[in-house]
């Protein structure tokens, strides 16, 4: 066991780590040779390092690189994250985002004539397959995330529209920056960014899940052993057809858990029914994932 406990630990180290290098990649590769070409801002925290790095060129006697600028206004958010989250997390989040700082700065931009709407378009899936990576590893990114998980542990609020502020002012500095093409452009990329990280990163989404069964309490005492989930019991259901009494229950889980309890259903009860529909909110008692 303590083999087993040591291995699971490395693979998890390794894993996080790995995730964290191919998000800092991807982030670099969509910032110099799609977003900064294109003339297009990125969203949250990348957009606003973008945002300022442009109004430096502009307007100041220096340039403020996109890389430093980007560690920079990591670092409240890091320290937010340390004391609010949890030292585990606010690590792996320090590493992440100090080598998408390194990368920024290796990886040199590329002087390409391309169709601004192609670099959008791959700007937006290589920078969102990256954060996906790294969210599906357990690892933030910095950020916008990072203020989104401390709003949510302070008030069990959503931040989503506190990103839609900050994404829209984002997009409006490149209409002026570039022209509103331009902002467009913008736009359609950081869309396409989030429609990519909700893809490949699922653990946000919940599922209600319906069971029909004539042997409910094996049911139940897997689902609560491996998930801890609540569970509602409906009593004296019939099956139309069979006529035999049943029991109905309801539970919602992570997307993640959906594995699991199809192999408890298909172990306790091998004819059970089961039906499982994507739920938009939960409210009340709902058992996240602690972050550490």
């Amino acid at each position: 066991m303590d083999r087993l406990d040591t291995f699971n630990r490395r693979y998890s180290l390794l894993s996080k780590i790995s995730a964290s290098f191919f998000y800092s990649v991807a982030v670099a590769v969509a910032l110099n040779f799609f977003w900064n070409p294109g003339h297009m801002y990125s969203s949250g925290i990348t957009g606003f390092a973008q945002l300022i790095n442009t109004m430096s060129e502009r307007f100041f006697p220096f340039t403020l690189a996109t890389s430093a600028v980007y560690f920079a206004l990591n670092l409240p958010i890091l320290i937010l994250a340390w004391f609010k989250i949890g030292h585990k997390f606010t690590f792996f989040t320090i590493i992440t985002v100090i080598l998408g700082s390194i990368m920024m700065r290796l990886i040199q931009p590329v002087d390409m004539h391309v169709d601004p709407l192609v670099c959008a378009i791959f700007g937006g899936i290589i920078n969102g397959m990256g954060t996906g990576y790294a969210l599906k590893n357990g690892i933030s990114t910095g950020g916008l995330d990072v203020i989104g998980i401390v709003i949510r542990k302070k008030t069990g609020a959503s931040y989503g529209k506190v990103s839609i502020l900050i994404n829209l002012v984002i997009i409006a500095a490149a209409g002026f920056a570039f022209g509103w093409n331009r902002a467009l452009y913008s736009a359609l990329t950081i869309f396409i960014n989030g429609r990519v990280i909700d893809a490949i990163y699922t653990q946000h989404q919940k599922l209600q899940v319906t069971i029909v069964t004539e042997q409910p309490q094996a049911i139940i005492d897997g689902i609560q052993e491996k998930m801890h989930r609540g569970i509602t019991i409906f009593h004296d259901v019939e099956g139309a057809y069979s006529h035999i009494e049943k029991k109905v229950l309801i539970t919602v889980i992570d997307r993640y858990d959906m594995y699991d309890i199809l192999q408890i259903v298909k172990k306790s009860d091998p004819y059970a029914f089961m039906s499982v529909t994507e739920v938009e909110r939960v409210y009340g008692s709902f058992k996240e994932q602690e972050i550490v």
